[in-house]
């Protein structure tokens, strides 16, 4: 049977749900208020579960080819470097989990799915302000369209969220967050260029990390520091950057080295919402940051929304109009309960800071968890 299917959002989630339901046969409309997809924003880190799920959609060869593939996972701490864990990935990963972990811009992913979509699934300028009724999308232009389902993968500010469970205001964590890229010929002598590191501060709320992108040919910095006076949330915010050198004055002197290799960051401040009881209402539901933002101290944002976009679609295939309640059910119940865990996980912010073990969290693979509900 065939669904008439509406997407808010046209991130990793909303376009790999798109990819999922196309391909099932379902008439599918993705809306995306931006005029035109732009080079926007920086690193997205691919982590087994999520390569897997991408895999079986045609796009893990695109990635792959743009990417580069982290030959560890090290945790060093900030005042004497000492390595307290160190994981393989790479081959090692690819063995364990059937996929590497993949570290890429975020518009090389973009432009990944986007192509695997024909280009009449796509509404753009198109500004979703909630819903009227079940499952029909109003826009900012006065107009509105209905759908059998409506997912909504519009972000932690989603509107569509506030239609279904009315508003609330994301908490702000006190935390600002700086990315910046540099490339990797600038610090040709630091170790573990290579690897995913994160260098561990003193408290849990100061940390750098440090991975590659484009094939390893630049090098990409996260930091966070407390800063509870400053709350703009932006991916383009430009920070300063003596500003952020002087804020790990204390750290080591390679993690040093890699905040004066770069040369400008950005700053954004950082929110989180509790896990939700429910994502659904009807014929519509929640998926990615929209249901469950996080920070990012696992790296997991996108990979969760990759994942509930691929349980979701095994949900509904072949179903129809009729199904599409309890196919929700279904999509909660495999759901919740693992992206609630990483969650409240991301926001304690120890995730193998002293070894551990990551097979539950790498080794998911959404196309053949069980579905119950």
């Amino acid at each position: 049977m065939t669904l008439k299917i509406g997407i808010v959002g046209a991130g990793m989630g909303g376009l790999t749900a798109a990819i999922a339901f196309v391909e099932q046969g379902h008439a599918v409309t993705v809306f995306e208020q931006a005029e035109r997809f732009a080079r926007i924003g920086a690193d997205i880190n691919l982590t087994p579960n999520a390569v897997h799920a991408l895999d079986r959609l045609g796009v893990g060869d695109t990635l792959r080819a743009s990417a580069a593939q982290p030959t560890h996972r090290i945790s060093r701490m900030w005042d004497t470097g000492e390595e307290t864990s160190r994981i393989e990935m790479r081959e090692a990963a690819q063995d364990s989990y059937g996929a590497p972990q993949l570290t890429i811009h975020r518009a090389d992913l973009l432009s990944a799915l986007e192509a695997r979509l024909p280009t009449k699934v796509f509404r753009m300028g198109a500004r979703a302000t909630g819903l009227d009724g079940e499952a029909s999308v109003t826009f900012a232009d006065g107009q509105s369209e209905s759908f059998d389902l409506v997912v909504g993968a519009d972000g932690i500010h989603s509107p569509i969220r506030t239609a279904l469970f009315g508003p609330e205001n994301p908490e702000f964590t006190g935390l600002v967050s700086w990315r910046a890229t540099y490339p990797r010929a600038r610090t040709p002598d630091l170790p573990n260029l290579d690897a995913f590191t994160k260098w561990w501060g003193p408290t849990p709320d100061r940390q750098i990390v440090v991975f590659p992108l484009s094939r390893g040919e630049e090098i990409f910095v996260f930091a966070t520091t407390p800063q509870p006076d400053w709350t703009e949330e932006s991916w383009t915010a430009p920070g300063d950057i003596a500003e952020l050198r002087e804020a790990y004055a204390d750290f080591h002197p390679q993690a040093r080295a890699l905040l004066d290799a770069c040369d400008s960051v950005t700053k954004s401040a950082l929110y989180v919402r509790d896990p939700m009881p429910a994502w659904s209402k009807g014929r519509a539901t929640l998926l990615g940051d929209a249901a469950h933002p996080m920070v990012p101290f696992m790296a997991q944002g996108a990979c969760m929304a990759i994942e509930d976009a691929v349980v979701l679609a095994r949900t509904l295939e072949g179903a129809g109009p009729d199904d599409v309640a309890a196919a929700l059910a279904t999509y909660e119940a495999a759901r919740r309960e693992r992206t609630a865990k990483v969650q409240i996980a991301s926001r304690g912010n120890e995730w193998l800071k002293s070894g551990g073990n990551a097979d539950w969290l790498y080794g998911y693979h959404a196309w053949s968890v069980p579905l119950t509900g």
